[in-house]
């Protein structure tokens, strides 16, 4: 076998699977014995030739030393030799040009000094590599290696991350949670070591530090650095091609509250950047989990309140995660009930553990609008959780003085809107009263929930509007007409709605409503092919009662 037939090239080509690492550390000793053998031949720089077989000796005899280890983590192991391969396949080509006596040969093989001068340098740099993984691989007893191979002497990051994921590999665990942490700082420095850890292997070890639950710091100091490593898509996508779903659901459900809130906030990470998360941790069973975190740690155990509060967040973090534009979960937790522990955090809970339990029901009211088996058993209205996360959403609304929270109990409200009964009008009258609001965000939301209890998709919808009506709710929209462009419209549907529904009502008249809506821009009404055709409807339809 050619051994010059082995080239770096196949483990640069991607599309071409690496050679095994046996075969990788197997042939520089075999490339030495042939160039030994070569070097008695040779006929020329007789010297040199005598200078490299002592170099390639000791060289040798520091790969024989390497090979006796068994290093678990391959990637600088294989860039170095194989950059060692391609320095001896460089000697063997020299050492084979000095076999040539005659002039002819000697002019189409010609060797300098200088060639000899250029490979052992190259030699030296191998010497050197070689010793630097001695190192790494024996670093149980001195702990991170910060020394530069050769080979990557401009890239000091690099060689700190193969020495820390080296040590990611050894039984030690006080190294383990060293190197975890150096590489969750690296991670933190720049993007692109965030890219290099994930490109050479550092995800799988960190995940096998989650396993470990007899050491709560060797799980949060590996759920740390995951967390600071897989902030996109790509690098999320990382930890699942390494089966990290069922890791991260166990050390969820079976490891200490300060492991826990680690990984919830692990678990929300990687479900953000990849929703692919979504359907693996709801089949494992995590939404489960973090329900009964919340119900058994969060609100019933009074031991660790400060600690139970930055738990509490985490999970519910992780719950809107796994919510958002996900049926399956969505189900999931209302199937758990989840909606009362919900509500009752909503309820009891201030600051970040509040806003993600509203952002999750905000998620589930958002696949109910457009899912009628969710909205009729999630939501039906003699439903005790149902009521109760209602009545959260309404306390919001009146009383928060969060508009972000506000804005999003409103928007829940709205997409609820075909779930309310005909009884339930403090609903619509709460709504129309946030038409005053002084911030004109609060009161678009509100235009654009009322206009969901008046379309033609709400049965109730006659009903809703004669309520609106009633509680002087068309004022207050004909004020709006001249705001931005995006709450004029939704400002004009609910009035075109209004008009459609209600037939004898002094309002109309009192407002100019039949006006407005002739008057309306044409342009603007133009632009959009539903708000075209509900004005002509309400136009119409104010003429034929005589307004």
């Amino acid at each position: 076998m050619n051994q010059q037939i082995f080239q770096s090239n196949e483990a640069d080509d991607e599309h071409q699977q690496s050679p095994p690492i046996e075969l990788i550390l197997s042939i520089p000793i075999i490339l030495i014995d042939q160039i030994h053998h070569a070097v008695h031949h040779s006929k020329s720089y007789k010297l040199e030739c005598n200078q490299l077989a002592k170099q390639l000796h000791h060289l040798s005899h520091i790969i024989s030393r390497f090979n006796d280890s068994t290093p678990l983590y391959e990637p600088p192991v294989r860039r170095i030799f194989i950059n060692i391969i391609e320095n001896l396949n460089r000697a063997l080509t020299l050492i084979r040009k000095c076999h040539h006596r005659g002039i002819i040969l000697y002019l189409f093989s010609i060797v300098n000094a200088l060639d000899f001068r250029k490979l052992f340098e190259l030699l030296d740099v191998s010497i050197h590599d070689v010793k630097w993984l001695i190192r790494i691989f024996d670093a149980a007893n001195g702990g991170i290696v910060f020394s530069l191979p050769a080979i990557v002497r401009n890239d000091m990051c690099l060689a700190w991350i193969w020495s820390c994921i080296a040590l990611l590999h050894t039984r030690k665990l006080s190294l383990k949670i060293d190197a975890a942490k150096v590489l969750s700082t690296l991670a933190c420095d720049t993007d692109r070591n965030k890219i290099v850890i994930v490109e050479e292997g550092g995800i799988s070890p960190l995940l096998k530090l989650l396993k470990d639950e007899l050491s709560p710091e060797t799980q949060i100091a590996g759920a740390v650095a995951l967390f600071n490593i897989v902030n996109d898509q790509t690098r999320a996508r990382s930890v699942l091609n390494e089966h990290g779903v069922p890791i991260l659901a166990q050390a969820l459900r079976n490891s200490y509250p300060s492991v826990q809130i680690e990984v919830a906030n692990l678990i929300a990470r990687v479900t953000e950047h990849d929703c692919v998360f979504q359907e693996g941790f709801g089949r494992k069973n995590v939404i489960e989990t973090i329900v009964m975190i919340l119900s058994m740690k969060v609100l019933n155990d009074e031991c660790d309140k400060i600690k139970n509060k930055v738990l509490g967040a985490k999970c519910c973090g992780a719950l809107w995660m796994l919510a958002r534009g996900n049926v399956a979960n969505c189900r999931r937790i209302t199937e758990t009930k989840g909606l009362r522990c919900l509500a009752k955090i909503i309820e009891k809970e201030k600051g970040e553990m509040q806003m993600n339990c509203l952002m999750t029901v905000v998620e589930i009211t958002t696949v109910a609008e457009y899912n009628a088996d969710i909205r009729r058993s999630a939501f039906k209205s003699n439903s005790p959780a149902a009521k109760a996360i209602v009545n959260q959403l309404l306390g919001l609304i009146n009383e928060s003085d969060n508009l972000l929270m506000k804005i999003e109990a409103i928007r829940a409200i709205g997409r609820l809107a075909r779930s309310f009964t005909l009884k339930q009008t403090h609903v619509i009258i709460l709504l129309v009263e946030q038409l005053c609001h002084m911030n004109r965000d609060v009161a678009t939301e509100s235009v654009i929930a009322l206009g969901k209890f008046t379309c033609s998709e709400n049965y109730l919808s006659a009903e809703h509007s004669k309520t609106i009506v009633e509680f002087k709710g068309v004022e207050q929209v004909m004020k709006m007409l001249t705001w931005n462009e995006r709450t004029q419209y939704h400002a004009l549907i609910l009035l075109c709605y209004l008009a459609m529904h209600v037939k004898d009502d002094d309002q109309f008249e009192q407002e100019k409503v039949l006006r407005s809506l002739e008057g309306a821009n044409r342009c603007f009404v133009n632009k959009y092919s539903k708000l075209r055709d509900l004005v002509a409807k309400a136009i119409s339809h104010l003429n034929m009662f005589g307004y």
